[in-house]
């Protein structure tokens, strides 16, 4: 992305209009796979780990698979309110400061197989990691939602800008 990115807009296939800004979000979230997921532990410390996200785009959320385990599974079910970073990759010999970025403030929400949106989330993860398929009949996983609150989105270098939340979900829901 460069600097010169406007918030002009450009027709979708659906007959509405999206923002350069609001394309560049959506198809940097559809484009990456993991996210830096931070949570908070018990004694109020930050906890900053790697997970694996999908999107499921009927309900605007993020999904995660996460292990009974796992510390920040924990720390979630604590603590709902989380935040995630997703980045563009890094190239080799281009500047790291203008990498594609956002950070979105969450609310974490533990899915049982009973939850209504348990189906639709167990389906987009597995359309995205149908790797991951034989890890959801293992009984300490869980499927997570993220409900995203607001965000802050860099573009490129000089692009940026404070997301709400309707507008995350329609990058979301696209």
């Amino acid at each position: 992305m460069t600097a010169g990115l406007s918030e002009t807009t450009e027709p979708t296939g659906a007959g509405m209009h999206e923002s350069r800004l609001a394309r560049a979000l959506r198809e940097l979230l559809a484009r990456r796979r993991v996210a830096a997921l931070a949570t908070h532990q018990a004694d109020g410390t930050p906890f900053v780990s790697m997970v694996p996200y999908a999107i499921e785009p009927t309900q605007g959320v993020l999904v995660l698979h996460v292990s009974g385990l796992a510390a920040h599974t924990a720390n979630m079910e604590r603590q709902p309110l989380t935040a995630c970073l997703v980045n563009e990759a890094e190239v080799e010999g281009e500047p790291v400061h203008a990498l594609a970025r956002v950070t979105l403030h969450t609310r974490a929400e533990t899915l049982h197989a009973h939850h209504p949106m348990w189906t639709s989330c167990r389906q987009a993860y597995l359309q995205r990691f149908p790797e991951a398929e034989p890890m959801t009949a293992l009984p300490d996983f869980r499927f997570v939602a993220l409900h995203v609150l607001a965000a802050r989105h860099v573009a490129g270098f000089g692009a940026a800008r404070s997301v709400d939340a309707e507008e995350l979900q329609r990058a979301l829901r696209y």
